[in-house]
């Protein structure tokens, strides 16, 4: 997908819904929101009830210790999907994910650092207002 045919609301909309979709194929569970948001060559993502039924169980006896390390090894085999992911939707590599969770919370955020800054296709309302803005001038 080329970034620049795309508004950067339209990307971040497409990402969010990949993502909701690779935890529900790949972990049969999907987070209530994914929120991401692109700016400045970097791609932050807040997951809302991202943490599985496993870790909760652990969390509710009193392993936190060993529901953090199940976490820990979920985001080691999730983040190359992820990483691949954010590639193909915004077309820039990816170079460095930082990923944390809480598991009292169930919120998860990652940082993706991109190898370039994407460039976006303006809205058309941005546009319009733009082009109006000109003409006011030239007046």
């Amino acid at each position: 997908m080329n970034s620049e045919t795309q508004t950067r609301g339209q990307l971040e909309r497409t990402l969010s819904q990949r993502i909701q979709a690779l935890y529900r194929t790949q972990l049969g569970q999907q987070p209530s929101r994914v929120q991401c948001q692109i700016f400045d060559g970097k791609v932050v993502i807040v997951l809302e009830d991202s943490i599985t039924k496993t870790e909760q169980v652990l969390v509710a006896s009193g392993q936190e210790d060993l529901a953090e390390q199940v976490r820990d090894d979920l985001d080691k085999a999730f983040n190359p999907q992820l990483t691949e992911l954010i590639r193909e939707v915004i077309g820039i590599e990816v170079v460095d994910v930082l990923t944390d969770a809480t598991l009292k919370t169930g919120r998860m955020g990652t940082i993706a650092v991109l190898a370039d800054t994407p460039q976006f296709r303006e809205p058309q309302a941005t546009r319009k207002l733009r082009s109006d803005a000109s003409a006011e001038d030239t007046e």
